[in-house]
C-alpha cells in the first residue's frame, strides 16, 4: 500500500508540473499546437478509414479491428485537446499589493457585497470561486470567478508565484490616501511583478486599482500612474547591475533611451479607481469580466 500511495503522490506531482508548464505557454502557441495535433490525427484517421472502406468493398474485413484502434486514438487525442483548451481559459483573478492597501476588503465586496467592517492584515491567501455579488440576481448560468487575495507582506509575496501561472488577470491594489509614503515600495513590488517570466510570457493583463478614492485626501489615478512610472524608471537605472542569475529570470522593462511608461510593458496595464469600503468597485468588476467571460 505504501508503494501505491507513493506512486499516486508522484503521479499527482507530475500532473501538477505538467499543468503549470502548459499554463506558462502563450495561448497563441498552445492553440497552434492543439490545432496541429487535431489536424494530424484527423488526417491519419481519414487515411485508415479510406482503407477500411476499400477492404470492405473487396470483402475483406480483417482491418476492422485495426481501424477501430486508430479511431480510439483519435478520440483520445480529441478529449485531451478539449481538456487542455478548457484549462487555458482560466477564471482566476489575483489580487496583489502592499499590506493595508485594501485587498481583503475588495475580496469580500466582490464575493458578498460587504466590507465585513474592515479587515486586519492577512497572513494567508484568501481565495474562493464565486459569481460576483453584483451578478447574483442575474438570470441564466454565469461563470464563477476564482479570486485569490495574496498577502502583501514582503515575506509572504513569494506565494504570488504559485497563482500567476493560472491567472487570467492581475489586480494590483494601491492605497490612494497613503500613496506618497508608500510610492517607492509599491513601485518596487510592481516592478518585480512586471518583470516576472510568468507574467511577461503569458502577457497577463494588469489593473492598477487606486483604492479608497472615497476619501477627500485620496490622490487621483492619473497622479498615481505618473508617480509609479517615475519610480519604476528610477528602478530601471538602479537595477542594471543585477547578477547573471537574476537576468536569466527577469525581463527588462521599457524602451532604451526613453522614460518609462506603462504602455511600454509586454502586457497590457490599465489604471482604475475603487472604494472597497463603500462598495464602488464597478471598474474592477468590468476588468474581471473582460478577462473571465460570464
Amino acid at each position: 500500500m505504501d508503494g501505491l500511495e507513493q506512486w499516486t503522490n508522484q503521479l499527482q506531482q507530475w500532473v501538477h508540473e505538467a499543468e503549470t508548464w502548459v499554463h506558462q505557454i502563450p495561448a497563441s502557441q498552445l492553440y497552434a499546437a492543439l490545432c496541429a495535433l487535431f489536424l494530424t490525427t484527423a488526417f491519419l484517421l481519414l487515411i485508415h478509414l479510406k482503407r477500411f472502406y476499400v477492404y470492405n468493398i473487396l470483402g475483406n474485413g480483417i482491418c476492422q479491428k485495426k481501424n477501430l484502434f486508430f479511431l480510439l486514438i483519435f478520440l483520445s487525442c480529441l478529449i485531451i485537446a478539449v481538456r487542455l483548451f478548457k484549462r487555458t481559459q482560466s477564471n482566476t483573478i489575483v489580487l496583489a499589493g502592499l499590506s493595508a492597501s485594501g485587498k481583503t476588503v475588495l475580496f469580500y465586496q466582490l464575493r458578498d457585497g460587504s466590507s465585513h467592517q474592515g479587515t486586519v492584515t492577512s497572513m494567508d491567501p484568501n481565495e474562493g470561486s464565486f459569481v460576483l455579488h453584483s451578478e447574483s440576481t442575474k438570470k441564466g448560468k454565469i461563470k464563477p470567478v476564482h479570486v485569490v487575495d495574496v498577502p502583501g507582506h514582503s515575506r509572504l509575496r513569494p506565494k504570488l508565484d504559485e497563482y500567476l501561472p493560472q491567472a487570467a488577470g492581475l489586480v494590483f491594489v494601491v492605497d490612494a490616501v497613503e500613496f506618497l509614503s508608500n510610492c517607492r515600495a509599491a513601485a518596487e513590488y510592481l516592478y518585480d511583478i512586471l518583470t516576472k517570466a510568468s507574467v511577461v510570457k503569458r502577457k497577463i493583463p494588469l489593473l492598477i486599482l487606486c483604492n479608497k478614492t472615497d476619501k477627500v485626501t485620496a490622490h487621483t489615478k492619473e497622479f498615481i500612474r505618473k508617480q509609479l512610472e517615475k519610480e519604476i524608471d528610477k528602478l530601471r537605472a538602479s537595477r542594471t547591475t543585477v547578477s547573471a542569475a537574476d537576468i536569466a529570470n527577469e525581463f527588462t522593462l521599457g524602451v532604451t533611451g526613453e522614460a518609462f511608461v506603462f504602455s511600454h510593458c509586454h502586457n497590457k496595464v490599465t489604471v482604475a479607481e475603487a472604494s472597497g469600503l463603500t462598495g464602488e468597485i464597478s471598474q474592477v468588476e468590468q476588468f474581471i469580466r473582460e478577462h473571465v467571460k460570464p
